[in-house]
């Protein structure tokens, strides 16, 4: 059999790099965990296969060829796609079992998410999801560990997250409020209200969220500030979940800061009240982050989408 219909083990070229990088076949056996009889073998068969010397064993310690130094980048070029096509037909295999996998902070899969998808699907047809809820500092770490494709979460341009830093791309899909918002007492004004003395100059009661909810983070960033040790307050109560802090603050314990659209209903039927100015509230972004690696084309396509803003609902 000559050397252009001869059998060819992808094991040996990877022999060949070890080799070319350490120049000695003791080492470079060690670094493959073979041993080096194996390994000697697997190079002069690569070699009979190119029908051509791609070392010079006579050098210490051992060099690449003139055909060595040619075989040489354009193997790694081969390697390299070869890698990109096995991770491509795992990603088609995940697509197919799993479709679309989204993380996405807790508020924003109940109340955002499924509106919002709705008219994703309109365009690109039912896809089947993989949903991930939780507080922002998990759905990051989905995101670097590259579990899922897409992370939908609340941002501000002042407060960078984590994936800024890690060169994952962003897009906005819509806006939101954070409003003070306090239960209202039987004449309609708030039980607490910023910028306003409470009675017996007692502090103001704040139910907060934890540093690792992303809305803490921006409001601890933005609004805390604002606060300072101009206004008393204390924390009297803290959670993960905007939707415990909105039933907190019916109870009339404090002030909460909550999405405009979590409130809506409980703002005009007047069991809430806004209790501070404008410059109490904050503007921002629902965001949609992606991996900046190719995806499959499922995920290629809503992003196309989503950068299109076609699939951006109406407010």
């Amino acid at each position: 059999m000559g050397p252009g219909n001869r059998p060819l083990d992808l094991d040996w070229l990877e022999d060949f790099l070890a080799l070319a990088e350490s120049g000695n076949f003791s080492r470079a056996a060690q670094a493959r965990h073979i041993a080096q009889p194996a390994f000697s073998r697997h190079i002069k068969s690569l070699e009979e296969w190119a029908g051509v010397p791609l070392f010079d064993r006579s050098a210490h310690p051992a060099v690449l060829t003139p055909a060595g130094q040619r075989f040489k980048p354009l193997l790694e070029d081969l390697l390299g796609r070869l890698e990109s096509a096995r991770s491509l037909a795992r990603a088609a295999h995940d697509e197919a079992a799993a479709g679309l996998r989204f993380a996405a902070t807790h508020l924003l899969s109940l109340a955002f998410f499924p509106q919002w998808f709705s008219r994703v699907e309109q365009t690109l047809g039912p896809r089947t999801v993989q949903m991930h809820s939780n507080n922002l500092e998990a759905c990051e770490d989905l995101m670097l560990q590259r579990s899922v494709q897409f992370l939908l979460c609340y941002g501000h341009p002042e407060v960078p997250g984590r994936l800024e830093a890690s060169g994952h791309p962003m897009h906005p899909i819509g806006e939101e409020t954070l409003l003070p918002v306090a239960a209202a007492r039987p004449d309609g004004t708030p039980a607490f209200r910023l910028g306003e003395p409470t009675p017996a100059q007692e502090p103001l009661p704040i139910l907060a969220y934890h540093a690792s909810s992303g809305l803490g983070r921006m409001l601890q960033a933005c609004l805390r500030p604002l606060l300072g040790g101009e206004v008393p307050h204390h924390t009297v109560f803290a959670a993960h979940h905007a939707v415990v802090l909105k039933a907190m603050a019916l109870e009339g314990r404090g002030i909460a800061w909550l999405p405009r659209s979590l409130v809506a209903a409980e703002l005009a039927g007047g069991q809430l009240v806004v209790a501070g100015g404008e410059e109490w509230a904050l503007a921002m972004q629902i965001r949609l982050y992606r991996q900046p690696m190719e995806m499959t084309e499922s995920a290629e396509a809503l992003w196309s989408l989503v950068r299109g803003n076609a699939a951006t609902p109406a407010p």
